[in-house]
């Protein structure tokens, strides 16, 4: 059997002009998790990452807690997010009462992406964005195709992605409805990983948002969702 680490990026920096970079807490996060890869004795035989500077500075985060040297990584567009930010402006777009006043509660953003997501799912939103749920799935199962495909009769592989992309990874292979990749989504903790088992056509899902290396009690504070 082969495994495969489905690794959300660490903390980025939400709410700034440039979010696809990590905030000082998420450098750490990555640099815990590679700590505890360590801890266990990890050793990846293939590395994925997606195109995002998000993406390349956790697992930078995390081979320096592993203190190993950045591998040779495959970087690959297929694990790159979906555009959240044209998507809830399309969806605000069509919903204006739900724009939320300054200074919201991080909940009401969170319900307003929501929305987004189950309007963008049932196709209620293609106008303004990059691509439509159809062809983000499609794109994010080319990925695991292409991701297992390295695999030799017992491989490890390490894919460092967003919350988006491992959610609907996750949803094909429990063959669950979209709703279950929106409830995935939005509970994936940064720098948690899934961890899978597959052969051949086989794959079984072994856990879903890991986070052994935040449960510290003077790291209660360094979980994180955006």
């Amino acid at each position: 059997m082969s495994e495969l680490f489905l690794v959300r990026h660490a903390q980025a920096c939400f709410g700034e002009d440039d979010y696809d970079r990590l905030s000082p807490l998420g450098h750490q996060q990555a640099r815990w998790l590679g700590e505890y890869f360590k801890f266990r004795k990890l050793r990846f035989d293939h590395v994925i990452c997606g195109e995002m500077t998000r993406h390349r500075e956790t697992l930078e985060g995390i081979c320096s807690g592993m203190e190993l040297d950045t591998p040779t990584q495959s970087t690959h567009a297929q694990w790159n997010e979906f555009d959240f930010e044209a998507l809830v402006t399309a969806y605000l777009g069509d919903h204006p009462v739900e724009i939320p006043a300054e200074g919201a509660a991080p909940s009401e953003f969170t319900q307003i992406l929501h929305n987004a997501l189950q309007a963008w799912a049932d196709g209620r939103i293609t106008a303004g964005i990059p691509e439509t749920w159809n062809e983000f799935e499609q794109r994010v199962r080319s990925g695991m195709s292409r991701a297992t495909s390295l695999a030799g009769s017992s491989s490890k592989i390490l894919v460092v992605s967003s919350g988006g992309a491992i959610s609907m990874a996750l949803r094909q292979v429990l063959a669950a409805p979209p709703g279950a990749m929106i409830q995935m989504n939005l509970q994936t903790r940064n720098s948690s990983y899934s961890h899978l088992y597959f052969k051949n056509d086989m794959m079984q899902l072994a856990g879903f948002n890991h986070v052994p290396h935040l449960e510290h009690p003077d790291r209660s504070n360094a979980v994180t969702y955006y």
